[in-house]
């Protein structure tokens, strides 16, 4: 089997679909009736019944795109139709389709319930954020889909529940409740496969499994059919993008719809997006002392502002520390010092949380994002960002876009960035891991020669 043929790079059932095509046309393009012929030749010699032999219209369906329950058997056997029993290249093809149907299996289940789960109360901090979601949900006479947008560990699935709450108190007695988790960010597994969600939805809708048609479109169609009138409030917790989000959107005006996702979401037109920020300092201080519950807190006013500006004011990250003031009550506020908190803070679920969007953007823009916490301060702007990279402009300012819709870095002004805490943190961390060290020396020498020859605003800028 020639190298251009390769099933293991398949991801998804269509892309094996498209291999097996082109096996086929390797082969030399036999006619369906012919590789039916060949199917039924080796299952003769299997000793496998007539009974169980393949009609040609379902060899002919094994390469149609579009198949959501295919049967490895007859895959496979198309395979050996097709590389003449080779062992070898079936076995490859196997473990390909094993790694396929293994991830479509994990893409189709899917957290979904007719409530919304439980979560923090009372709300800290987030009064004005919460007024503006309740206020575009519950607007009379436009598209009420709210999108709650933010980096890792921000606040948002506990804000959208919040929200959620108030718009539900609002809604007509008995309007349904649908909330999904879309694992738009979720490390490990893939995100929810829409045409799952729907089908989930649908059930809860009373839909039996024989009226739930095939495919996204149709079973989209029905789902906004049954919500017509309804009120229903829908919540998608982690988008991956509104591709994702698009097909199970109501549709209908009276049924609210909130968004929660680590990306921008420009391509939901008519949507309200709302940029979920950290939180200010005095509901920083206050997450802690209600997370920690120990005793010496109310006294550590100061001592607490600080550990929170060294944490970014994330509330992941107050969560954590909070948590660990709780079970560690030998140690005293003068131990969470920032060489303390900020290690502490990572290795608790901050990297994972912060590694699950880095593994989102592009290999170059992850590259950047460590570069940039070779720079000495959190801020930097386009010109530094290009020396460091060592590529053009066009390039590097693709590579911010990316890392700013990822939230990873913050644009305050035109051309301007800002990294938070953390993520420095654990871009420092993987700079020395993943960019040879003669590729970040001769980073700062770019950056020592541009700081050099730019005059003393970008001096003080770099300083």
């Amino acid at each position: 089997m020639p190298q251009v043929l390769d099933p293991g790079k398949a991801r998804t059932m269509d892309e094996f679909i498209g291999e097996l095509r082109l096996l086929k046309a390797w082969a030399g393009g036999p006619s369906i009736t012919e590789i039916t012929r060949r199917v039924h030749q080796d299952w003769r010699r299997a000793g496998r019944p007539r009974t169980e032999w393949p009609a040609r219209s379902t060899i002919g369906n094994c390469f149609l795109p579009g198949r959501r329950r295919p049967n490895p058997d007859l895959l496979l056997a198309v395979v050996r139709a097709l590389a003449g029993g080779d062992e070898a290249t079936v076995a490859l093809w196997r473990q390909a389709l094993r790694t396929v149907l293994g991830q479509a299996e994990a893409a189709a289940r899917v957290r979904a319930c007719d409530r919304l789960p439980a979560g923090p109360s009372p709300l800290l901090g987030r009064t004005r954020a919460a007024s503006a979601a309740v206020a575009a949900l519950t607007a009379a006479g436009r598209p009420r889909v709210v999108v709650l947008e933010g980096a890792a560990g921000v606040g948002k699935t506990s804000l959208a529940l919040h929200v959620a709450r108030r718009v539900a108190a609002r809604s007509p007695a008995g309007a349904p409740v649908l909330f999904a988790r879309l694992r738009g960010s979720a490390q490990g597994c893939p995100a929810a496969d829409p045409a799952a969600v729907l089908e989930t939805f649908l059930r809860l809708l009373g839909v039996t499994g024989d009226r739930i048609p095939h495919g996204v479109t149709a079973r989209a169609a029905l789902y906004r059919q049954l919500l017509v009138g309804t009120g229903a409030l829908v919540v998608l917790d982690d988008a991956a993008d509104a591709e994702q989000v698009r097909p199970l959107l109501p549709g209908a005006p009276a049924c609210p719809a909130l968004v929660t996702s680590r990306r921008e979401t420009r391509a939901l037109p008519g949507a309200t997006r709302l940029t979920v920020e950290p939180l200010a300092p005095d509901a920083s201080v206050a997450l802690l002392r209600r997370t920690a519950g120990a005793d010496p807190l109310p006294t550590g006013t100061a001592a607490l502002r600080r550990i929170a500006a060294d944490l970014g004011h994330l509330p992941l990250a107050l969560t954590l520390i909070g948590r660990h003031m709780r079970q560690h009550t030998g140690w005293t506020l003068a131990d969470y010092h920032r060489g303390t908190v900020v290690p502490l803070a990572l290795e608790e679920g901050v990297r994972a949380a912060i590694a699950a969007s880095d593994a989102q953007v592009v290999p170059d823009a992850r590259r950047l994002l460590r570069l940039l916490a070779l720079h000495p301060l959190d801020r930097t702007d386009t010109a530094l960002a290009v020396a460091l990279a060592g590529e053009c402009e066009q390039a590097v300012r693709s590579h911010l876009d990316a890392l700013c819709a990822a939230h990873l870095l913050t644009e305050p002004g035109p051309g301007r960035f800002r990294m938070p805490a953390l993520v420095r943190a654990y871009a420092g961390e993987r700079v020395g891991i993943d960019v040879p060290a003669t590729s970040i020396r001769q980073a700062l020498r770019r950056a020592r020669a541009h700081t050099g020859a730019a005059g003393p605003p970008a001096r003080a800028l770099a300083a």
